[in-house]
């Protein structure tokens, strides 16, 4: 058997030593997340109106994008082009973190807009081992969206 330090490097342990470095230095940040949707105006409706997200200028300055501010020099990218809905697990979201829940809850409750909690129970919400409350909603599209009071 030869020696460990003889086999090559893969891309993917190579690309994760690298991730790891980077960001233990703090020289790696999130600058966005994109999702690809079939209605980019019902997408961005819920995005802005529902969320509460706020519009800000799209690089590309065309119909097929729009970009919405998640938080300081982060955003979303949301593109149109989606040819079909897709299912998506609960466990692949994104969580956005508010200072009131309870706000939150009662926005979602009075715009009937279904949401769970961790265990898929309507209208509910968890309560995570650190005290965190949580629920989950869906978008147009099917992604998955976790909302906590941890802001």
């Amino acid at each position: 058997m030869p020696a460990m330090n003889s086999f090559p490097l893969n891309i993917v342990t190579l690309v994760a030593l690298i991730m790891t470095s980077l960001a233990l230095n703090a020289q790696i940040r999130i600058n966005h997340t994109a999702i690809y949707v079939k209605d980019i105006q019902k997408s961005g409706y819920f995005y802005q109106n529902i969320l509460g997200l706020q519009r800000i200028k799209d690089p590309f300055n065309d119909d097929a994008h729009i970009w919405l501010e998640t938080s300081q020099n982060t955003s979303l990218h949301i593109i149109k082009g989606a040819e079909e809905y897709l299912t998506y697990f609960k466990n692949h979201h994104t969580c956005y973190s508010v200072k009131d829940i309870s706000t939150i809850i009662k926005q979602l409750e009075e715009g009937q807009i279904s949401f769970e909690d961790v265990d898929g129970n309507k209208g509910k919400y968890s309560t995570r081992a650190d005290g965190i409350r949580q629920i989950y909603l869906q978008d147009p599209d099917g992604y998955w969206i976790e909302i906590n009071d941890a802001y």
